[in-house]
């Protein structure tokens, strides 16, 4: 096979999907699972799955009594466009015909510097939906929305528009004695339960799994009231608390598993950041449906995909990688491009706390 032949939009979907690393999946996205639709035009039922209401009394031959539909919503909205490039001039196309003889060292290298370029792109188009949802499921001071700006645009969407969301679902810790950060007096375990209270008063359902940073969850390994907790249960264990111990324990002691996530991605500006930021707890519930991930139709797919002006490949659900032929100068510019945009439906089921 020629080298130049590696160089398309179908050999960097089957590269990109054969490194073992891009096979860990994110966490957001095994919560939100990918799902395609045409276009961009994205719209959703919100309702609330609480608890049973009872029946009403009636008495023999009246007409039935007629119940509203409470707390279904219709949410309609348009996802949003990212897309970026890399160019191989013709220098570079030199580099890759000087790599074809099979005895030249730098043939590797030369390859596997372009594979790096088009999967940073591919990594990045990732990066776009992981980040809408930890800012949907770990939202800023109870705002539930995503406010991503780069480039000159701005895209923001307002989760709850009317704060219902926010006014129930969603504590701070105001209190300085009680903040996780003050492992004397905080009570972590007491936080966490009254927050599954709250959920299983709303709907029904009790989480059952607990999501923080690393260093939220260090609040816990030096928590005197959790400390106090585990010798309650065992007066043998060791005073010095380890992960194992605690998470076993809150696990005894609420039913809740705990779940450290520490990915990090740099943004638009380079900045190296954590999807989960620090100081929040999220509680959800394993096995419950909170949302999707909706991938739109990009320009490319839609008008250059199978028409001969460009070669255009589909990888990760809804990614566009494009491949066009400039004539002069002689140049491939290698795109990469998506539209996406989670739903929320079982934002209802979600708790946050803002511990410290």
């Amino acid at each position: 096979m020629e080298l130049t032949e590696l160089f398309t939009p179908q050999a960097i979907a089957a590269n990109f999907t054969q490194v073992h690393s891009n096979d860990i999946p994110y966490l957001g996205a095994t919560l939100f699972p990918a799902k395609k639709k045409a276009g961009l035009d994205l719209s959703w039922i919100k309702g609330t799955r609480g608890l049973p209401v009872s029946l009403k009394p009636s008495s023999f031959d009246t007409k039935a009594t007629f119940r509203d539909r409470i707390g279904v919503a219709k949410i309609e909205t348009e996802m949003p466009f990212f897309r970026e490039g890399y160019l191989l001039k013709e220098k570079d196309r030199q580099e890759i015909l000087r790599a074809q003889d099979s005895n030249d060292p730098f043939a590797r290298a030369v390859i596997d510097h372009i594979y790096d370029d088009v999967n940073e792109l591919v990594s990045g188009a990732d990066v776009v939906p992981e980040r809408m949802i930890w800012q949907l499921l770990a939202p800023a001071s109870g705002n539930a929305g995503i406010n991503i700006s780069a480039n000159g645009v701005a895209y923001v969407y307002n989760y709850d528009p009317d704060s219902a969301w926010k006014t129930s679902n969603y504590v701070e810790i105001t209190t300085a004695a009680d903040k996780w950060s003050v492992p004397a007096s905080a009570d972590p375990l007491d936080d966490l339960q009254t927050m599954q209270d709250t959920i299983e008063d709303l709907t029904g359902s009790r989480p059952d799994v607990a999501i923080m940073s690393r260093a939220t969850f260090n609040y816990l390994l030096a928590s005197d009231k959790v400390r106090s907790a585990i010798l309650a249960q065992n007066p043998t264990a060791n005073i010095l608390l380890t992960r194992e111990n605690v998470t076993a324990a809150v696990a005894a002691i609420l039913g809740i598993n705990i779940v450290v996530y520490t990915k990090k991605f740099k943004t638009e500006a380079g900045v190296s950041t954590a999807f989960y930021p620090d100081n929040y707890v999220t509680l959800i519930s394993s096995g419950a449906s909170l949302g999707s991930t909706y991938y739109g139709t990009t320009p490319e797919e839609a008008d250059l995909m199978g028409k001969g002006q460009a070669n255009v490949s589909i990888i990760n659900t809804g990614i566009a990688v494009t491949q066009i032929v400039n004539p002069h100068p002689v140049n491939l510019e290698t795109i990469v491009s998506e539209i996406v945009l989670p739903s929320y439906e079982g934002m209802d089921t979600v708790g946050v706390i803002k511990v410290a």
